[in-house]
């Protein structure tokens, strides 16, 4: 009986010490580009825009994926460097729930868009993204090449994703990645609606 008690009691202890926080950059231990790298994945608000992305890229071509899958990360990391010039700059969730509502919207239209016009989603999505990460990364010790590893995690999972895309001929193979883009602006929707509430 006096082990058990001294077994619960220990484990009550362990429960309620207080661990050291690390805002927004996850702490791997690997050093700060794989924190960077685990950083993107546990994060829906830069993942999520990040597949839908690359969803609508594969919908419109391999051309349209090839160019975008270079634009996204090179914008990420130049918004995450312009970020990191205004350390703790507030990353608008509005504009988050915006991501998810407007790539999403596409995703689900399916309709073709010119070249021009993937490449400035992908620029806008990657300047406004990167430069909240850069601006929350900016006040730990590695920020820089953390940011490369959110830039080269985005690499990989956005030429995944679309290239994937692309290879799909069924049509009802389409309406599958229609509905993932309409989950996506669903999404959207309830984060906007949330963000809006919260705001008045």
């Amino acid at each position: 009986m006096r082990v058990r008690l001294l077994a619960g009691a220990t484990a009550a202890a362990l429960v309620l010490l207080p661990a050291p926080a690390h805002a927004h950059l996850v702490t791997t231990g690997l050093g700060p580009f794989y924190d960077g790298v685990s950083h993107f994945f546990v994060s829906p608000d830069d993942l999520v825009p990040v597949l839908a992305m690359a969803l609508l890229a594969g919908l419109n071509g391999p051309r349209a994926g090839r160019y975008a899958l270079f634009v996204l990360p090179l914008a990420w990391l130049l918004g995450g460097l312009l970020g990191g010039r205004w350390p703790g700059a507030s990353g608008a969730s509005i504009v988050t729930s915006l991501s998810f509502l407007v790539l999403g919207g596409l995703v689900a239209l399916d309709r073709r868009l010119p070249l021009a016009i993937v490449i400035a989603l992908a620029s806008v999505l990657g300047l406004r993204h990167g430069f909240g990460n850069g601006a929350a990364l900016a006040q730990s010790p590695g920020g820089a090449l953390g940011l490369v590893g959110i830039a080269a995690a985005i690499f990989v999972v956005f030429a995944l994703v679309s290239a994937f895309v692309v290879w799909l001929r069924a049509p009802w193979t389409r309406i599958a990645v229609r509905v993932a883009g309409s989950w996506i602006a669903a999404m959207g929707l309830l984060l906007l609606g949330w963000g809006l509430r919260g705001a008045s």
